[in-house]
């Protein structure tokens, strides 16, 4: 199957909307498309003001929108989805990135949530919370449902949740290694998978998913699956361990592979055709992307430069579906 992607720009511009909280001062980070019927909702992260330290905290927020050639905002939630965690927690610091999916009437988040350990910048795992009305989220419990194991020893983050065939189906990235360059220590992370029956026990593949196309030190990340035409379609995002941050050859690009039974995975970027607007907002980096049926038409939402430093864009699939 080929997918072509027609760009619909910055759709959720943080510098053009009048609605955004006070408490949110930058970013809009790792979009995440829940259909609600007439509209969907969109669960993304935003930034308050930095603490005294300079050190960022990311807050889960949403936004309702009706997609099409352009989207339409309906409304921007005013507070916070979920409560950051107390003095020790997991995610006493940071709830980002955060993957909704509506089932059986209530909504799940599953999130991943920031600590500050001393020796590595930063440490994630991922914790679940639950909704009736999907604007706020009670934490499932005070730990996290998957973090580091034995085969998995670093970060366990960007979660993205689906439901295919009477069972959870989590993607994710783990860490492979640290290490420091220039000073600065950096995480190489690939993309994983496991299953569930209940959402909360965990069945990891235990393994990669996604050969590299960079080589061993390839980041992957936000591995999301979109099932159409009997196939699963895995789009996610991937990048240099070096010079991300201030080249865009090595910044975040869009990636593409395949599956017949969420097991084995052919990459082929090439069959998924995707433009960079060559605007401002999305001309050094693609990333994050979620794929999302509305309406008969098939989106996708994903962030630019900065990793959703202004906001995130959208793009349709026009090969026969525009």
């Amino acid at each position: 199957m080929y997918f072509k992607w027609k760009n619909l720009g910055l759709i959720f511009d943080l510098d053009s909307l009048d609605d955004i909280p006070d408490w949110h001062v930058s970013h809009a980070q790792a979009p995440n498309v829940v259909d609600m019927g007439e509209f969907v909702r969109v669960y993304f992260c935003g930034r308050p003001a930095p603490d005294d330290s300079g050190n960022f905290v990311s807050r889960g927020m949403y936004a309702d929108v009706i997609p099409g050639s352009t989207f339409r905002i309906l409304k921007i939630g005013q507070s916070p989805i979920l409560e950051l965690g107390e003095l020790g927690e997991f995610d006493e610091f940071g709830t980002y990135p955060i993957s909704v999916i509506k089932q059986s009437g209530r909504f799940l988040a599953y999130y991943g949530g920031w600590s500050r350990p001393k020796a590595v910048p930063f440490d994630v795992a991922l914790g679940l919370a639950t909704s009736e009305d999907g604007e706020r989220f009670t934490k499932h419990g005070n730990g996290p449902i998957l973090s580091a194991s034995p085969d998995e020893p670093f970060v366990i983050t960007s979660p993205k949740i689906r439901y295919f065939d009477g069972r959870f189906v989590l993607t994710y990235t783990a860490g492979v290694r640290w290490f420091e360059y220039e000073g600065r220590k950096e995480i190489i992370y690939r993309n994983r998978i496991a299953f569930s029956d209940d959402g909360v026990s965990w069945t990891r593949l235990g393994r990669e998913i996604i050969q590299t196309k960079l080589g061993k030190d390839e980041a992957q990340a936000c591995p999301d699956i979109y099932f159409c035409n009997g196939e699963y379609h895995m789009f996610f995002c991937y990048r240099s361990s070096i010079n991300f941050r201030d080249d865009p050859k090595f910044s975040y690009k869009l990636g593409y592979a395949k599956s017949v039974d969420l097991m084995t995975w052919e990459r082929d970027d090439g069959n998924s055709v995707f433009v960079e607007s060559q605007e401002n907002w999305d001309s050094e980096m693609q990333a994050y992307p979620n794929v999302f049926d509305f309406k008969g038409k098939t989106y996708m939402v994903y962030l630019g430069n900065g990793t959703g430093l202004l906001g995130f864009g959208a793009a349709i699939r026009v090969d026969g579906h525009e």
